[in-house]
């Protein structure tokens, strides 16, 4: 791996979004994921090796999360490095150069305004390669039913935190199935289980957002 890639790729993985951010203290100073995609991008490395380290970065963060040996506020780092160097990037993915692995629309279910959750497997969604099509809170059937017109070939993912909206994202898989029985439609959210996706005819359930990207791939 290109040695300006690794430091981004490292930079991803502990959170160090720029030169001036003081977090992690062990890095405090040094060029952030900001000012090494910026470097990486003046001398010619291609845009998709970019990704691929942020990829790798995203991937090792979330792994740890979800060995339990990083927690929300690493993870929320991670994703503002990333960020940082997706704003560099951005205008290679709108020009094609850079192709995304595919397009993931999330939304919380109709009821539920629970966002943190949501918004972090977007996150580590969007780092490994994806389009990410975030619809936001409160999301009825008929907001992700408009959001698969506009994106055919998407993959749907729905969140809920409370007992009381699990039934909305059940009503909104069956919506989706009868007039999209090729949507693949996966769900999370700390009251479901595999067993409980199963019920309600989801194509998976991801405990965490690096389960949600390796259910991604899989089904991609």
């Amino acid at each position: 791996m290109n040695e300006l890639i690794g430091q981004i790729s490292l930079c991803i993985e502990r959170g160090k979004v720029n030169k001036a951010a003081p977090y992690p203290p062990d890095m405090k100073e040094q060029d952030g994921a900001d000012e090494l995609a910026k470097q990486a991008i003046d001398t010619g490395i291609d845009p998709n090796e970019i990704l691929q380290g942020c990829m790798t970065g995203m991937q090792k963060i979330g792994e740890k999360f979800a060995r339990n040996e990083a927690f929300v506020p690493e993870l929320l780092m991670s994703a503002k490095a990333m960020t940082a160097v997706m704003t560099h990037l951005k205008p290679f993915f709108q020009s094609g150069n850079v192709q995304r692995k595919g397009k993931f629309v999330i939304g919380t279910v109709a009821g539920d305004l629970h966002d943190i959750g949501k918004k972090l497997v977007a996150m580590v969604v969007e780092g490994n390669g994806w389009e990410v099509i975030d619809l936001g809170v409160d999301v009825s059937t008929d907001k992700f039913i408009t959001a698969i017109d506009e994106h055919p070939d998407c993959i749907v993912g729905m969140s809920a935190l409370l007992t009381t909206t699990m039934v909305n994202m059940e009503n909104s898989i069956q919506t989706i199935k009868e007039k999209y029985p090729d949507t693949k439609v996966i769900v999370g959210g700390a009251p479901l289980s595999s067993d409980y996706a199963n019920k309600i005819n989801a194509d998976g359930y991801a405990p965490d957002p690096q389960g949600t990207v390796e259910l991604l791939t899989g089904l991609k």
